[in-house]
């Protein structure tokens, strides 16, 4: 029997979009940009998913330059994989404000294993997008940050849910970081294609550490009462 990881990781293998983007936006697919990504990213699958064990889906918006697209997991930058998941990586360094937040609330948790057996984190879109400014810089760039964009990996995003569903995932509650646009979307499509019997929205964990740092306890306190209410 395949475990969790298998699945992942095979996921994490095929994953691509066929489709045209709108101009001056680019996908990011670290797991064939990077030929590191995929070994570390199985690494880490291996060592919190290699069992047959059903876990809670969160889904995030879609990763950064500097968590998921570089370590090829999500919400997790180069500094947490090392210095919390205990996983040797050699590249340059990265640093993303949502990894130290999540990472938080993992450790108050009880530590990555622990969370992980309970969980698993993804985006509703899985691959990450880049736009070019005006005068050349790349900055990253959100699924609903125009309709275009939206329409064009609509059908992309509904395909890879109904995929990560079967790994082994609970239907009865799903998680969503971010409770604006990203909840509002979650919602509409979860109204018609019937996915979750019910969605908790939580607060972005880099709308936390941009806007809320001071209150942060707070907000640790609110996941983790959220997490327990269906992995007590």
């Amino acid at each position: 029997m395949k475990t969790f990881a298998d699945k992942v990781i095979a996921f994490n293998k095929t994953i691509d979009f066929k489709g045209s983007l709108p101009a001056s936006i680019s996908m990011m697919n670290p797991f064939k940009e990077n030929k590191n990504v995929l070994a570390l990213s199985t690494s880490f699958y291996k060592k919190y998913y290699n069992d047959t064990g059903r876990r809670h889906l969160i889904l995030g918006i879609n990763p950064g330059r500097f968590g998921g697209g570089v370590t090829g997991i999500p919400f997790t930058d180069t500094k947490r994989l090392v210095e919390k998941c205990h996983l040797q990586y050699e590249g340059k360094e990265t640093h993303e404000p949502s990894s130290v937040f999540v990472y938080e609330v993992i450790d108050a948790y009880g530590g990555a294993t622990n969370f992980y057996r309970d969980f698993y984190i993804n985006s509703i879109c899985p691959l990450g997008f880049t736009a070019t400014t005006a005068n050349g810089k790349e900055i990253n760039y959100n699924y609903y940050d125009s309709k275009e964009l939206t329409n064009a990996v609509y059908d992309f995003i509904i395909e890879n849910i109904q995929k990560q569903i079967s790994f082994g995932v609970e239907t009865d509650t799903c998680f969503c970081f971010g409770n604006g646009k990203n909840e509002k979307f979650l919602r509409q499509v979860n109204d018609k294609h019937g996915f979750f019997n019910n969605i908790i929205a939580l607060e972005h964990p880099r709308f936390v550490m941009q806007y809320k740092s001071k209150s942060k306890q707070l907000y640790i306190d609110k996941y983790l009462a959220a997490f327990h209410s269906v992995a007590p």
